[in-house]
Order: C-alpha cells, then structure tokens, then sequence
C-alpha cells in the first residue's frame, strides 16, 4: 500500500491477493465497505464481546458493587491508589505495601495475602483490567445471558422446539416435557451425548424459557396468541382525521340481560363501531344472541344519523344533531332556543375494518357499503389487535360498567358466581340505554392515554376533545342529508306483487303504492324477473318499504297491523306462532297475536311465582333526580337508578274499555267476563310483593 497526496486529498494505491492494483481515497478506505484496515489492537464492531456499558447493565446491586470493589483492590495495586490518581488519594495513601516505587510482584503478593487469594489470580485481574476496564472483572457466571448458563445448546435448541409444538395443544406439566426432550436428545444425538440437567436445574431452566415461549403459566388461549404474534416489527393503521377508518365488532356481554317477550334470562351480545382517529363510539346495538346482518348494518347506520340523546341525559354529554362539537360552533340555544342533542357525533365513515364474522361479510352488509361508497378491510384472521382501540373499549366497558350491574356472569366459567341469572333484571333495551349513558357520560369525556397530538405530548386528550381536533386538522365532516337513507340499510327480499298484495314470511302486506303492479303473472325466467325488492325491519315487521320507478318510496301495512300497539319483531311473532299451536289445532296470525298481546299484559307463565315476577319487572319506576354534578358513577347513570329505585308501589290499573273498532270473537265476551278475576289476582299479587319487601 503506498500513499500519494493529490488535490483532492490523500489516495492510496492498494494491491490485493491477485496481485491486482486500485486507487481509492483514505477517506474511502477508512469509511467504506470496499476495504477494511486491520489493526493489532483497538475495538470492532463486529466483536464478539459486548460492550462495557451492556455487562455492567446486567449485574444485580450486589454484583456491581463487587466489581467495583475489586476495581479498587486492582487500581490500589497497579498506581498506589484506590481511585487510580494521586490528586484522590485517600488518607494514608499509598500504603507501604503498595508503593507505586516498590515492584510490581511485590506488590501482587501483598494483595493477595490480604485478599486470602494466590499471586495469580492478582495477576489475572490485572491483566482482564487493563484490556476491559471494569467489564473486565465481572465473573464469567454474571456475564452468562439469563438463567441458562450452563445449558448445552443443544438442549436449549431442543426445549424450544418442543416447547413450541404445544401452542395448540392442552398445558402440559414441566415433567412431561424435560422427559421429551430427554427422548428427543437421545433419538438425535445418541444416548448420554448431550449432558441431561439434574431436576431442580431442568425446572429451572423451563422457568427461563417461559419467558421466550409460554406455556406453563398463562392460559392455553393466551399462550396462543402469544406465539402468533408477528416476528417483524410491529405496524398499524395511522389514521389522520375522523371518519377515515371505522371498526366494528359483535361480542358476548358479560351480563344476562332478560328477553322482553319470554321474561327469561338470555346471553346479549354487543355491537359497536368506533372510530379509531377519535375513539369516538358512533353506533352500538344490543340484540339477544346470536346478532344478524341487519344489526350490523343498523349500527353503521347511526354512524350516519345519531339517535336523539333523552332528557334525562346532563347537557355537556349530549351531542349538537349534526355531530359538530359546540367548540367549532356558534351556540345554537342563542338563535334557535333550547334544542335537543344527539348521543354521538355524525360521521361518513371511509374504510370499515371488519373481522370475518358471517355478518359482516354478509351481502346484506357488503350491498350497504357499496351504495354508501364505503370500502371494506377485513382484519387478519384470529388477530384482535388489528382491531386495538376497539378491543380496548369493550375491556374498559367490562371493568367499569358491566362488572358493577347485577347479573354479571364474569369474563369465563370460572369467574362465575353462583345464580347470577337470578340476579338479570335489566331488559335488552335497558342494557342498551345503559351502555350508551355510560358512553356519553364518562366514556368521551375521560382522558384516554391513547389519544395523543404528536405536536403536544402531554395534552390529555377525551374522544370528544379528539373530535374537535380533528375538525380542526381535516374541515367539516359532510354527512349525507337524503331523509330516506335508512331504507338503504334495511334488509331486501325479492317478492312478486299479487292481487292481495306481498307475501313475506307467510305475511301478507297491502298499499296504494302497489296499485298498477298487481298480478303479476307468469312462471319459471319470466316470474323470476318480475320480482320485486322489498325491504323489511325484522324489529318491526308490522310495515314493509317499497320503492317504485319514479325512486319515491311507499308504505305496504301488514294485515293484522290494527291489532298491534307497539312494533312486533319477526322473532316475536315466531314466538307467538309456537304459543298458539300449542293451544290450536289450526292457529292463524291474527290468533297468534292476540295470544302475544295477552301474555304481554297478563304477565308470563301459568304459576303464581312466575306472575309474580312478571309483575315485580313490570312495575313503573321514578328517576332519581340527581345533581348537575360531574359524577360518572355507574350507579349515578339515570338509566341504571330508574330500575335501581324503589318508590311506592302504584294501586291495580284500571281496566280498559275495548276498543268499539276491534272485531271481537265468539270467545272474547267471555274473556270480559274475566276481567274482574284477573284484576283481583293483581291486587292479590301486588300485596305479596309488598310483604316480600
């Protein structure tokens, strides 16, 4: 290698195996890749022993402090000095023993008597002192990585491999599994090849892999999860402002709720949607199990248009009806007077991120979204933490809400109390108003550690203040404004028009908008394409929706509508065909409904108990009007303290006229004539609820 110096700068010439001579700069050989000085001493990156600073990280307190210890012993022999520099010399520094003028060896053999150790091992640590400092007198058993020091590799390649054939199998016992490995070994290598640890050592050893591969500890479920976590670095979704990506997921409650049409206890599940910039709760749905399409779809559709907030709601808990949080608004009480808010801000969702559920993937779901211009991402398969925020909140709403409400069954089996259904006196839609106060009123009011300005690290943002950042980083949400959006999001049936009308379910529907498209005949293709879509709410079957060729909407009733007085599900009115058929032979709609209606207003069930508790549920419950005070208590929750209090009880209603317009049968004078023995079992059940009391 020879130097020249040029203009622009020093190059050298180098020669290498082959003879073959290259020009390049000092300032390249030192910096690039292309060649490499080697040097007698100095450190490398490429060392294989660590840095100082990582061995003396990993000593324990009473290890650090014997190293330096020692350091001091080794500094006092080779300077005369504890601390190494005559400008810090202690008092009587240096001893006579270790003069810096006395020789070396003599100086070894004096530390060594005082130690009690031999002049080599002095040696030794003043050999590893000047090469490594202080890292150079750690012991190599401190400096071993973690407890598997004196594992043989093999053996620890061995135990992670069958440590890792258990991720989908049931817990094994740490017995079962050192016994495998021995087979294992001895299969591979041979008997008595790679040296076996004693039993205390093997437990010990498993205790360390448990931290690389749990099996032993955790439960099956999480130790799955666990080893299905990605090798790579972890990524996520950023989203940038309100409305960009939406999630959406159903789950079990941890609370029985009861069925308001069998008065039994029933599991309820969770629909919720959340927009993941704001943590926003923008729709949420309790139905009892198992959830459909059109649930989903309802809750997307509340995304859209928020319900009304109810009176009893605070008024800092209620959103304006568009969505737009009063600090980006002009205050409307001031132009329009006193108005009524929405539960959750109005959002045009851009992205739903969706696991694979059979709802979601529904065409149902999927037809909704492609109207609505909303694309569609699935979550990788058996992955909540694509859904993370979600997840979150429903963790957030076990710990704070469902935990506190009675008949709370606990997260699994064997958290579980005992009778806890006896406890579930909340109907489903209670639940539901429930779970939405408790959004409104502590949830998007409550600082979240998730929510963070990259520009403010320490402002504590709650999903409402999030929102009005994001209005303010990304402009006005535009939600759409069509009147008839809601018929987009119901479920659609393909019937033909008959002359009595539309026939779905065995129901039969009838309208002026049908008028002109009656008898629609054929069979076969041409029947097929003469069908019409017809779009129905199974929470209330009562009426279907139509839309015509001029795209104007219309009404079709169904035919025993008049007897109703309040919205009947299709699962209802399943449930009141099975009551008729068990008391007729040849039941009909029309007396199946009645049969519904009665139980409704009678009570459930046949023996006095079950009368009883029909009556106890169905008494009418006073508010507890509480103070305009910031209190987020789940028991301070209007909608839980209507059905947590107990007034007075209220006298027997009075009895009700019939109807002069209702068709009556043969059976119903004598069902009149009953009346006054129902009404004196009421007052007789009323009295007993009282001495229950």
């Amino acid at each position: 290698m020879d130097f020249a110096s040029l203009g622009t700068g020093i190059e050298v010439v180098l020669k290498d195996g082959r003879d073959r001579l290259s020009r390049m700069s000092v300032r390249e050989l030192l910096a690039s890749g292309r060649a490499e000085m080697v040097a007698s001493r100095g450190a490398s990156s490429g060392d294989e022993a660590e840095m100082a600073s990582v061995v003396l990280t990993r000593l324990s307190k009473s290890e650090r402090e014997d190293v330096l210890t020692r350091a001091g012993h080794v500094r006092e022999m080779l300077t005369g000095f504890r601390s190494g520099y005559e400008e810090l010399a202690d008092t009587g520094e240096p001893r006579p023993q270790f003069d810096p003028g006395r020789p070396l060896t003599e100086r070894y053999a004096a530390k060594a008597a005082e130690l009690g150790l031999t002049d080599r091992t002095m040696q030794r640590w003043a050999r590893a002192f000047l090469d490594e400092g202080e890292a150079g007198l750690v012991s190599l058993k401190a400096r071993a990585d973690g407890g598997l020091r004196n594992a043989d590799q093999r053996w620890v390649d061995t135990a992670v491999e069958v440590l890792g054939e258990y991720e989908q199998e049931s817990r094994p016992s740490v017995k079962v599994v050192l016994e495998r490995i021995e087979t294992r070994l001895e299969a591979v290598y041979g008997p008595k090849v790679v040296p076996l640890p004693k039993r205390t050592a093997g437990y010990r050893w498993m205790q360390e892999l448990e931290r690389r591969q749990p099996t032993f500890r955790l439960s099956t479920k999480r130790n799955r999860d666990i080893a299905a976590r990605p090798g790579g670095a972890y990524g996520k979704l950023r989203p940038t402002r309100p409305g960009e990506y939406l999630l959406m997921d159903t789950t079990r409650l941890d609370v029985f709720a009861l069925d308001p049409v069998t008065l039994k206890w029933v599991q309820a599940e969770l629909t919720v949607a959340m927009d993941w910039y704001t943590r926003c709760i923008t729709g949420i749905r309790v139905t009892p199990v198992s959830t459909k399409a059109v649930d989903a779809a309802a809750v997307l559709y509340q995304t859209f248009r928020p319900r009304p907030a109810p009176e009893s709601w605070p008024r800092e808990a209620a959103w304006p009806d568009h969505g737009i949080p009063r600090g980006v608004l002009i205050e409307a009480e001031a132009v329009h007077g006193p108005v009524t808010g929405a539960v959750g801000p109005a959002l045009a969702p851009e992205t739903l991120v969706l696991d694979h559920g059979k709802i979601y993937l529904s065409a149902h779901l999927t037809s909704v979204c492609r109207q609505l211009g909303i694309s569609i991402q699935p979550a990788r398969l058996r992955t909540g933490r694509d859904k993370g925020p979600l997840e979150r909140f429903l963790r957030t709403l076990r710990e704070d809400l469902l935990q506190l409400l009675p008949g709370y069954k606990g997260p699994d089996v064997h958290s579980r109390g005992l009778n806890v259904e006896k406890d579930a006196f909340f109907f489903l839609h209670e639940l539901e108003a429930i779970i939405r106060e408790w959004v409104a009123v502590a949830y998007h009011r409550r600082p979240h550690s998730g929510l963070v300005d990259p520009h403010l690290p320490k402002l504590e943002l709650s999903p409402a203040k999030m929102f009005e950042h994001g209005l303010a980083r990304a402009g006005y949400i535009e939600v759409p404004r069509d009147p008839d959006l809601a018929y987009e999001f119901l479920e659609a049936r393909l019937r033909t028009v008959q002359h009595y009308g539309v026939e779905v379910g065995g129901r039969r529907y009838n309208g002026p908008g049908l008028d002109g498209l009656r008898d629609m005949a054929g069979s076969g293709i041409e029947l097929a394409r003469r069908r019409l879509p017809f779009h129905i709410d199974p929470d209330d079957i009562s009426r279907i929706f139509f839309r015509d060729a001029d795209r104007i909407w219309h009404t079709l009733w169904w035919e025993h509508a008049p007897s109703l007085q309040m919205p009947l599900s299709e699962e209802a009115l399943h449930f009141a065909r099975g009551l008729a058929a068990e008391k007729y032979r040849y039941p009909n709609d029309r007396l199946a409904v009645s049969l519904l209606l009665e139980r409704w207003n009678l009570g459930l069930g046949e023996s006095l108990a079950e009368r009883r508790m029909a009556l106890r549920l169905s008494r009418e419950q006073v508010a507890i009007e509480l103070p305009a005070a910031k209190e987020t208590a789940v028991s301070a929750l209007p909608s839980v303290a209507r059905v947590l209090a107990l007034p007075e009880q209220a006298g027997p209603p009075p009895a009700e006229a019939p109807d002069p317009g209702l068709e009556l049968g043969d059976d119903d004078e004598d069902g009149l004539e009953e009346l006054g023995e129902e009404l004196a079992f009421y007052a007789t059940a009323l009295r007993d609820i009282d001495d229950d009391e």
